[in-house]
């Protein structure tokens, strides 16, 4: 008898613990199978949303290389992320390099981004250039920058406020400048979301007009946190205004596996890797520099295994061993909440292969496991 998060893959016939949102094994997506069930997944979403199954291919229509789908957008149509329209025949954008849909907030320091644990926020590193403090900056503040729209459908989507688009008004780049330089306890800015591939036009903009505006002695990061896909020149230039000030580049690494990034996120991830390839070799790690790139992947339960984790871990590895790689505990969401918490060995299998080709390996959202940090979680391996 089954246990009340187990099912049958509807392809294979096995019976383990899967989603009823895909309803297909990891072996059977490695495969090639079950594209079908796939495809009605992703469009249940799609639908409610009033976004395209897939990103638009029109040979008539206009084209959209902002991220890496490059839309081709028809008229009457929007482009994968919801941002873009095609209105008889003109690209209307809801966004520009002046104006973006976001919202954004204060976040004390430490808080609990994936670089916490390496970089200068919560570190210290790069004092006193690129932080304020030989230590931790408590009682500073990082302002997050949370974008709507994404480039991806990720069906375990820890963020899908981003999909209700119209909820937030457009807002100007002078609002964020201006608030930004009149609290001088935020040390550094973090766009996010949904991802910020979509705007990344407003968020390189906004930073560059805020660092010459800023007070030059000011410490000022200026940090993403995406899935990656991005146009490759806008990615680079991101990555310039980064490193410059001492920010980070959090890749989201979905998976390795094309066929499960297809099942996952309803678009191939391959262009992240690309991107990271670049960073790496265009801003190398140095010891006098905080590292300027990490990467992430959120262990899904049953389907972002040791397996997909070797793999991302050695491509890691051959272009930086020591380039951080954070792996993020799962907690049930959007899609995917009959999941349960990723389960102990899943993780412990997970980081055992990643350390095998990296120095630097950490496990977030460790409370959700009951553990206080990564020592309370290393004496129990």
């Amino acid at each position: 008898m089954l246990n009340k998060k187990s099912m049958a893959c509807r392809i294979c016939g096995k019976s383990m613990v899967i989603s009823k949102a895909i309803g297909v094994c990891v072996s059977c997506i490695r495969k090639g199978d079950g594209k079908a069930l796939i495809y009605e997944a992703h469009l249940r979403v799609r639908k409610v949303f009033g976004l395209p199954l897939e990103p638009p291919k029109d040979h008539k229509g206009i084209p959209c290389n902002v991220c890496s789908n490059k839309c081709v957008i028809g008229e009457g149509q929007s482009g994968y992320c919801g941002l873009k329209l095609n209105n008889f025949g003109r690209l209307y954008s809801l966004t520009s390099s002046d104006k973006a849909i976001y919202y954004a907030y204060l976040d004390p320091h430490v808080t609990n981004c994936c670089a916490a644990w390496f970089c200068p926020a919560g570190t210290g590193i790069g004092y006193p250039k690129y932080a304020c403090k030989n230590g931790p900056e408590y009682g500073y503040y990082n302002l997050a920058i949370f974008f709507y729209g994404c480039n991806f459908n990720c069906l375990f989507c820890q963020n899908s406020s981003h999909k209700n688009i119209h909820s937030e008004p457009q807002r100007s780049i002078n609002d964020l400048i201006n608030y930004t330089i009149n609290n001088n306890r935020i040390t550094c800015w973090c766009f996010f979301g949904g991802s910020p591939e979509p705007q990344l036009p407003f968020a390189i903009n906004a930073s560059k007009k805020l660092l010459e505006m800023i007070d030059q002695n000011r410490v000022m990061r200026i940090c993403f946190e995406w899935n990656g896909c991005g146009n490759h020149y806008l990615v680079k230039r991101a990555a310039e205004i980064s490193y410059i000030t001492g920010g980070n580049i959090k890749f989201d690494l979905k998976c390795w596996d094309e066929n499960l990034s297809y099942a996952l996120c309803g678009v191939s991830n391959r262009d992240a890797y690309k991107n990271f390839e670049m960073i790496a070799n265009e801003f190398k790690m140095n010891d006098n520099h905080p590292p300027v790139l990490c990467a992430t992947t959120l262990l899904v339960p049953s389907y972002v295994d040791e397996i997909e984790i070797e793999s991302i871990s050695k491509f890691i590895s051959e272009l930086n061993p020591k380039i951080p790689y954070s792996l993020l505990i799962f907690h049930p969401d959007f899609m995917m909440n009959d999941l349960p918490i990723t389960p102990l060995e899943q993780v412990v299998k997970c980081y055992k292969v990643a350390k095998k080709y990296l120095q630097n390996v950490h496990i977030g959202n460790l409370h959700l496991l009951g553990f206080r940090n990564m020592d309370d979680f290393l004496l129990s391996i």
